[in-house]
């Protein structure tokens, strides 16, 4: 139980001092989850973030189902998924009953203005620091590039991209096992 519990707090912790979304939790789950507490590696961070892009859902609450549930199976998972979402649940349920009356003072809209600044820096470092595990080798930089040309130039469906990516992940392996044989 003191185990579950301790999960359960940790994204809570985690939910409650993120604003922005799913993608300014990253750092947090890489410090936390991974360098204070061991409790993946980085790879498995950046598979899970991957595999939760693919799916339905909200992606920080994913990630951190996939994370507890590596932790502490399905109890673990549903206690990371419950932490995750309680502090958003009862920070919206306050803000709810106020904004209303908040929205149109300056000093709130500038507030806001602050935070979007703040949430682009966070995220921006949530992506270069998976860019240094991610971008291993020359077919993952020239897999990078790809993705970047064809989601900056095209309306490419982005399922249909990462989808594609994992079919060049999976190519590549083969090539090299190929090799070694």
């Amino acid at each position: 139980m003191r185990e579950f519990i301790k999960i359960y707090l940790t994204f809570a912790r985690i939910g409650a001092f993120t604003i922005g979304g799913g993608y300014t939790m990253i750092p947090l789950f890489s410090r936390d989850i991974v360098e204070k507490k061991g409790w993946i590696s980085e790879t498995e961070l950046l598979d899970y973030i991957s595999v939760c892009q693919c799916l339905p859902g909200i992606f920080a609450v994913n990630t951190s189902v996939l994370i507890g549930h590596s932790r502490g199976g399905r109890a673990g998972g549903i206690a990371a998924g419950l932490g995750m979402v309680s502090p958003s649940v009862l920070i919206i349920l306050i803000i709810a009953s106020f904004i209303a009356n908040l929205s149109d003072i300056p000093a709130v809209q500038h507030a806001f203005s602050g935070i979007r600044v703040c949430v682009c820096v966070l995220v921006i470092n949530a992506v270069v620091k998976l860019l240094k595990s991610a971008i291993v080798d020359k077919p993952s930089l020239a897999l990078y590039l790809i993705v970047i040309a064809v989601t900056v130039f095209t309306t490419f469906p982005v399922a249909l991209i990462v989808i594609a990516a994992g079919i060049w992940g999976i190519v590549i392996s083969e090539l090299r096992n190929g090799r070694k044989k």
